[in-house]
């Protein structure tokens, strides 16, 4: 059954000082690892695809993670009828506006322009605020209009403020704390969002790891080249010297 996706996971560990930036947990993604995007992929359209669109990228492109046409449109089409089709979602901008109050942005090439240490914090780090129309906050993003729609995979956590002393100034600590468990284990979550971030990086930039082994490639043969382009230039210019 395809769930509502706005944001997700867990990190009771996660801790901030009142006033200070938070640190952002390293996704430590691999953009070689197949599989790991293939997951997030099934992810992605599972729980993000209801109320974000992917417009710039094309159910096709997953032939590139070793997926056939017909498991993409067995596994992962519930919103296109063609596999060359973008990664749309049905509902209108007004409605979208009308349910929401604003509109769930296109994540494309979201891990572009957020980074993916941060997407992978801001997706571990909601906790329970009834102060929030959704019941939700977020530590790295303070006020997100965006329920947890995994807290039941997830389960929830809460907020708490400790004071410490420290060089005779009073020092707030403010940490997730977990509250309710969900259905899978603190690192199956974190793997679950590790691998959505992978996906997410991937669909920013398909061609990143084409470009990359181009690029070996290139400075390989270039260093080759010098041997000979040395050689050459100390033939034309002996004479000179």
């Amino acid at each position: 059954m395809r769930r509502l996706f706005f944001a997700v996971l867990f990190a009771p560990l996660v801790a901030i000082a009142s006033g200070d930036e938070l640190q952002l947990d390293r996704a430590n993604i691999d953009s070689r690892d197949a599989i790991s995007i293939q997951r997030g992929a099934r992810v992605f359209v599972n729980y993000c695809l209801n109320c974000h669109a992917a417009s710039a990228m094309r159910y096709n492109r997953l032939t590139d993670l070793g997926l056939t046409e017909q498991q993409i449109k067995e596994n992962l089409m519930f919103t296109a009828d063609k596999v060359g089709d973008p990664m749309t979602i049905s509902a209108g901008r007004k409605d979208q506006r009308q349910w929401f109050g604003v509109e769930p942005p296109d994540l494309s090439v979201v891990a572009r322009s957020r980074g993916t240490d941060w997407l992978y914090t801001f997706l571990r780090t909601f906790y329970r605020d009834e102060k929030r129309p959704s019941g939700w906050n977020n530590l790295a993003f303070p006020n997100v209009g965006m329920p947890h729609a995994l807290w039941q995979l997830q389960g929830s956590q809460v907020l708490k403020t400790e004071s410490e002393e420290h060089d005779g100034h009073k020092v707030e600590h403010k940490k997730l704390v977990p509250e309710r468990p969900g259905s899978l284990s603190a690192l199956e979550y974190d793997k679950l969002t590790r691998d959505l971030v992978n996906f997410l990086s991937y669909m920013g930039e398909p061609e990143k790891t084409k470009r990359l082994q181009i690029g070996i490639v290139v400075l390989l043969f270039l260093l080759l080249l010098l041997v000979p382009a040395w050689l050459l230039k100390r033939e034309y210019w002996k004479d000179v010297h």
